[in-house]
């Protein structure tokens, strides 16, 4: 990548923030043990004290669809993403999705924390027209630990408006998508298209 390209990822800073230091499971969970309250919120995220049972080897988190949704979606369609299917990801960076014209919809991002506590996660995509960028978007996901079921997490972004018109219409647009961390280690780091059309 390009150091223009990095560039399009810089996260948006809050001045005067700086991350913690990294601690463990266990650590947090150790953290302000006698207050009760929030032992208990803590052990409802998992957080409690020998709860980290998965190892600490792999990745820290996978992210595993992005979906795109609309309440203009036609009845029993929808467009999931699987990014653990590499031939999935290859062909639709040839074969663009297909999204309707000045509609409402929302980006959904299904993802697992595998180990470890993650903080200021936040989901960045970057949308080139001819090379050229268009529109950057920056989501908080948030601060999350493994869940205490082990199951994947959900996070529905803010709706958006498609844009609209014959000059939209024409040519697809070329999307990078990154999920990153405060520190800025990146946990996923993908590229797709899409094509707007006058119908789904």
């Amino acid at each position: 990548m390009s150091a223009h390209e990095e560039e399009d990822f810089a996260p948006a800073s809050t001045p005067g923030y700086k991350p913690t230091a990294a601690k463990s499971v266990d650590e947090y969970a150790q953290m302000d043990a006698e207050d009760e309250s929030l032992a208990r919120w803590k052990a409802s995220l998992g957080i409690a004290p020998g709860a980290s049972t998965a190892p600490a080897a792999g990745p820290k988190v996978t992210v595993f669809t992005l979906e795109l949704d609309s309440p203009t979606l036609p009845p029993g369609k929808k467009l999931v993403l699987d990014l653990q299917d590499p031939s999935q990801l290859t062909n639709v960076k040839k074969h663009p999705i297909t999204i309707k014209e000045g509609v409402e919809y929302n980006v959904r991002i299904t993802f697992k924390v595998n180990h470890s506590i993650i903080s200021g996660v936040r989901y960045m995509q970057v949308v080139k027209r001819s090379g050229v960028r268009v529109d950057k978007m920056e989501q908080m996901l948030g601060s999350y630990g493994p869940h205490p079921k082990g199951e994947a997490y959900t996070k529905n972004f803010d709706p958006e408006e498609s844009p609209s018109g014959m000059l939209a219409r024409s040519g697809s647009y070329n999307v990078r998508s990154r999920v990153v961390d405060d520190d800025g280690e990146v946990y996923a780091d993908w590229e797709w298209s899409f094509k707007l059309a006058k119908e789904w």
